[in-house]
């Protein structure tokens, strides 16, 4: 439930230029092209755009691409990252983000080229430093993916 007293963030959705202004990650290790049905200090819904052409399936592998498991849990958290951004009202500015811990990780169904995999992904705890999310990833509406995980996300000092 939303905290009522909190003031409403501006943005339920962040296309790929605001993803970039909230999290450092880039191209080859930018896993995210939006983030839809933002609700600050709740969760959000991470869509990533499936391409043959990602180099990480020129190794995983070149006769049947399929998507990394490592690399499907890394969208949640890219895509958990945006949340906490928009949530702290953490636009231009650097935001380090550093993985703590990975729970109740399973996989169920491949991703592959062609796939629109969507990543609903819903605060668990948070507010300050230290964030848990709870992250499914689906493709069609079936289950690929699930984790909790949590991360440390906090501005970085000036140089």
């Amino acid at each position: 439930m939303a905290d009522e007293t909190r003031a409403p963030a501006p943005y339920t959705e962040a296309d790929l230029s605001l993803i970039k202004r909230i999290i450092p990650h880039r191209y080859p290790f930018l896993f995210i092209d939006k983030v839809r049905d933002i609700v600050p200090h709740e969760g959000g819904v991470g869509i990533k755009m499936v391409t043959s052409n990602e180099p990480h399936f020129q190794g995983h592998f070149p006769e049947e691409p399929v998507m990394p498991g490592v690399t499907i849990v890394e969208a949640m958290a890219q895509t958990s990252a945006v949340i906490v951004g928009i949530s702290m009202n953490i636009i231009d500015k650097p935001l380090a983000t550093y993985f703590m811990g990975i729970d109740k990780c399973k996989f169920r169904r491949m991703v592959v080229p062609g796939d629109v995999l969507e990543l609903h992904c819903k605060a668990l705890r948070g507010g300050g430093k230290i964030w848990k999310f709870e992250g499914r990833a689906t493709v069609d509406g079936q289950l690929c993916a699930s984790a909790e995980f949590t991360a440390m996300m906090a501005l970085k000092a000036d140089d």
